[in-house]
């Protein structure tokens, strides 16, 4: 029987640009994709290639200064066009110029789905898989001698304008069970498979079925796994989405990484919002060719959501987790009568106010933060978008005192920055609460 677990806290954004279809439109090859070691934290990157070097798919751009088996690889085959670096020679990103006549010919290894746990966790690292998951605490790529208590894999994805993840999932039982497999053989305790209430995906082999109500930020992994099994100093639990399951499934029955990717193209920018069907990695120029409004708006391109995503511009690449691209207004050419303080019924707002706040309708907002930083102020604001059992306010300043102590007695080990989205996106200090997360969680990890 699944296990359901009730959260009333959270918040739905009811934003314009959704789709209406989840059916994905597969479109032409990118002439560029790119591997940013950025989105991979933990990792300590270090160069396999040089400029104008051959790859294939699956060939290693990067290995970890820490552990060389651990590698990024290429998501499509091609020849290495730049190696871009940025202050102290910091490695920015690895662009391929993909050769669409072999992009379908990926670097293969042995299949795994009988091997033992070394055998799954040398496949992993070297497939590049491996760092696309998480561990908690600090939110980084797994260590290779990690031996998790638990693993979550989130079926949902709640965040604003997001595909649903089921959709990915339609036919690829096989995969998603050998993934199980595979997986279990790294793990000390269960495997739990987050699902949305009412969910019509089959209970898989070897997993534990948990459901969770369609509100946001019920989609996160470290949300699912702190109201199941919270992390305890010490212990170790690794996330995943069941994308990167079936990638693993995949790369365990044939021996081949499919970096095939599904991509929402939403917001209220974008002409008619849809799937596409593309490759990790690849250049948002072809994702959003012909998809923009020729409104005369100066408009903000995402890769990911509007809570999380990575700001980019068109000469830029989709982001870890592959899977979301959003376009909505800049707001700096807005001319809009009181600014902030409009009382227009369109502008969205959690308080009460402002109009907005109990009108049923979707919104457009802009990317404005719409007020000046300041000081921390103790509202209570974060606490009502917070479903987790910690106190967001008090955990946010012993971060920025770095009392490692007080941070730790807050439940800073259960924690990722995009638990803190919400509670940025409702608070009324402007502050960067993910960036300052990030910031305790590295620091964190350097001293202890």
């Amino acid at each position: 029987m699944r296990r359901t677990v009730s959260l009333k806290k959270g918040l739905n954004l009811n934003l314009e640009g959704g789709m209406a279809s989840q059916s994905p439109v597969t479109i032409p090859l990118p002439a560029r994709v790119a591997v940013i070691p950025d989105d991979f934290p933990g990792f300590l990157p270090k160069l396999d290639v040089a400029e104008g070097d051959r790859v294939e798919v699956g060939s290693p751009l990067l290995h970890d200064k820490n552990d060389s088996r651990v590698k990024l690889v290429a998501p499509a085959a091609g020849t290495v066009e730049a190696i871009v670096r940025g202050a102290r020679r910091k490695i920015e990103r690895v662009v391929v110029k993909v050769d669409a006549a072999a992009a379908d010919a990926p670097v293969k290894s042995a299949p795994f789905a009988d091997g033992d746990a070394s055998a799954v966790a040398e496949a992993l690292m070297t497939s590049g898989l491996w760092a696309m998951m998480r561990r908690r605490p600090y939110d980084i790529v797994p260590l290779p001698s990690d031996r998790p208590r638990a693993i979550m894999v989130t079926a949902m994805d709640t965040d604003p304008l997001a595909p649903s993840l089921e959709a990915m999932v339609d036919g690829k039982r096989s995969e998603i069970e050998a993934g199980i497999k595979a997986l279990a053989k790294l793990s000390a305790g269960p495997i739990y498979i987050g699902v949305e209430s009412g969910s019509k995906l089959p209970d898989f082999a070897g997993a534990e079925m948990v459901e969770f109500p369609r509100l946001h930020p019920a989609g996160n992994a470290g949300v699912q796994i702190a109201n199941i099994e919270p992390v305890n100093k010490g212990e170790v639990v690794w996330t995943l989405d069941i994308v990167t399951l079936i990638r693993i499934g995949h790369l365990a029955l044939t021996g081949e990484a499919d970096w095939s990717v599904s991509v929402a193209v939403t917001g209220s920018e974008v002409n008619e919002p849809r799937m596409e069907k593309t490759i990790a990695g690849a250049e948002l120029k072809t994702i959003l060719d012909g998809e923009l409004k020729a409104d005369g708006v100066h408009q903000r391109i995402i890769s990911g959501n509007v809570l999380t995503g990575t700001r980019e511009s068109l000469d830029g690449f989709l982001r870890y987790p592959y899977r979301q691209v959003t376009v909505i207004p800049e707001g700096d050419d807005a001319d809009e009568f009181m600014g902030w303080a409009s009382m227009s019924p369109s502008k969205m707002s959690v308080s009460p106010s402002f109009i907005g706040r109990f009108l049923n309708r979707k919104f457009a907002p802009d990317a404005r933060i719409n007020g000046g930083r300041r000081a921390m102020i103790m509202s209570g604001e974060y606490d009502k978008v917070f479903p987790m059992d910690i106190l967001p306010e008090y955990l946010i300043k012993a971060i920025l005192a770095k009392d490692i102590d007080r941070m730790e007695a807050l439940g800073i080990y259960e924690v990722a920055p995009e638990d803190f989205a919400l509670a940025e996106y409702v608070d009324p200090s402007k502050l960067e609460l993910q960036k300052i997360v990030r910031d305790g969680l590295d620091y964190l990890r350097s001293e202890v």
